[in-house]
């Protein structure tokens, strides 16, 4: 249960930098904050893993869990932008 917490809030913190760090008028809540940050380390660790500088199992550091957070913001632009 408590690791859930730590992820949420690992994730909520991940994603308020990347929307902090990525210029733009990103209106998202604080729930797709969270999920944002959350799915930008699964992101940074999966590319970690298949270039091999993470082992299966090792989660990814916060420097790569902002640039996989912000790789997913400039994504929801583009498909914003088009839409």
């Amino acid at each position: 249960m408590f690791s859930l917490i730590g992820t949420l809030l690992v994730g909520l913190v991940v994603g308020l930098l990347a929307r902090a760090l990525k210029p733009g008028d990103d209106k998202l809540g604080w729930i797709m904050t969270s999920l944002l940050g959350v799915a930008g380390s699964f992101l940074a660790t999966y590319v970690g893993v298949a270039m091999g500088w993470y082992q299966q199992g090792e989660a990814a550091g916060w420097i790569a869990s902002i640039v996989g957070a912000i790789v997913l913001l400039v994504l929801y632009g583009m498909i914003r932008s088009k839409s």
